[in-house]
């Protein structure tokens, strides 16, 4: 076995996975299903791949599937009669295909691993998904870095090939450069736009043009979006740094960030911001705030500058944090939390696994892999 699928079993066996199950994995039922794909990113370029791997999928009795960032599956398409025999291993729509739920596949392992692979036949984990060969490559958002979701192509023999391994690549690259051209347009119609969500390095938008901004300047930007009143030198001293500095050190480093994006931008005495400036966190906490949970995670990309420890940046992280959070738990749906507890800042919130377990029936096949995590971090609770 390749190490790299061995390592992807060993996973898969701590996360409680039944090697002998063969039932869908779905928290989302298929009402919720259509709204939540409708509204997610990869719904724009969806048409697109099936335009471009659609056909050869059906004409090779495979399937063209695409997931999100979780490993659920919003579209599968192929023949009738292929459609069918993959409803018997649980791949369907809604389905979950993350690796601490169903074991080692090509889309879970895609994500687990960020990077495109293939898995064979008796690679997969589970028993009932071995008479297939699948081919997948993940899909980022090309401004932020981060993983939007998975493209993957199951079938037979025909597909476990270099050609198919290209295909799929070239696909999601594609995808990628669709999605850029997009956030292009989007951005040539608006005003100032800044992402900090999961990024060391903020992006400043206006129109077609884009700024890279410092670490110390992002969070510069990220403090006095915070303050529309503007804010002294001592007071922006206090919130950018974690030690003591002069009022000289605050002037030269603002005065280092007015030379980077114009004068017109940044106000003195006090220093505050001169046009809006919407933060991709600001939109995500008005989102959670409305109640609209679900798309409110879709946005969430990360904690706002997950590297900094500037005080106003770390009160702003765990303010925009606390308001998905809460709507996550306050949802009462275990789909959400699902999804809160895939990723790397929700995997060891002790809180929503546990409301989790409260919520999904006993007869949940996502049961044992929450009782293992709520077991695996009482154990780690534990004094050494």
């Amino acid at each position: 076995m390749r190490s790299q699928v061995a390592e992807s079993w060993r996973r898969s066996a701590a996360a409680g996975v039944d090697a002998d199950a063969n039932e869908p994995t779905i928290l989302m039922p298929t009402s919720d299903l259509r709204q939540y794909r409708q509204a997610h990113r990869l719904a724009a370029i969806y048409p697109l791949l099936e335009e471009v791997l659609g056909a050869a999928a059906i004409e090779s009795n495979a399937l063209l599937a695409l997931a999100d960032e979780a490993g659920q599956l919003l579209w599968v398409s192929g023949s009738h009669a292929t459609l069918r025999r993959a409803e018997s291993t649980g791949f369907i729509e809604g389905s979950i295909w993350d690796e601490r739920a169903v074991g080692t596949n090509a889309p879970g392992m895609a994500l687990a691993l960020d990077q495109p692979l293939m898995v064979t036949g008796a690679e997969h984990y589970r028993t009932v998904v071995q008479q297939w060969n699948c081919v997948a490559s993940p899909i980022h958002d090309p401004a932020s870095g981060s993983v939007l979701g998975v493209l993957d192509v199951t079938g037979g023999d025909q597909v476990a090939g270099a050609q198919t391994m290209a295909m799929v690549r070239a696909a999601a690259l594609l995808a990628e450069a669709e999605l850029a051209k997009d956030a292009h347009q989007e951005a040539s119609s608006g005003g100032f736009t800044l992402e900090v969500l999961g990024r060391r390095e903020g992006i400043l938008r206006k129109g077609a043009k884009s700024i890279v901004l410092s670490p110390r300047h992002t969070e510069m930007f990220v403090v006095l979006a915070d303050a529309p009143m503007g804010l002294s030198g001592e007071e922006l001293a206090v919130l950018i740094y974690p030690h003591e500095v002069t009022a000289s050190t605050v002037r030269a480093e603002m005065n280092r960030l007015r030379h980077v994006v114009g004068d017109e931008l940044l106000g003195s005495r006090p220093y505050a911001l001169r046009e809006q400036v919407t933060l991709d966190a600001a939109v995500v906490s008005q989102t959670a705030d409305i109640g609209e949970i679900a798309s409110a995670l879709q946005k969430y990309r990360g904690p706002v500058l997950p590297h900094s420890e500037a005080p106003g940046v770390m009160r702003y992280r765990s303010q925009v944090e606390a308001d998905v959070r809460r709507g996550v738990l306050a949802s009462e749906r275990a789909d959400l939390m699902a999804v809160w507890t895939r990723t790397s800042w929700g995997g060891d919130d002790y809180e929503v696994w546990a409301a989790q377990q409260r919520i999904m029936p006993a007869s949940s096949p996502l049961q044992p892999l929450v009782r293992s995590q709520l077991a695996r971090l009482d154990r780690e609770a534990m004094p050494k």
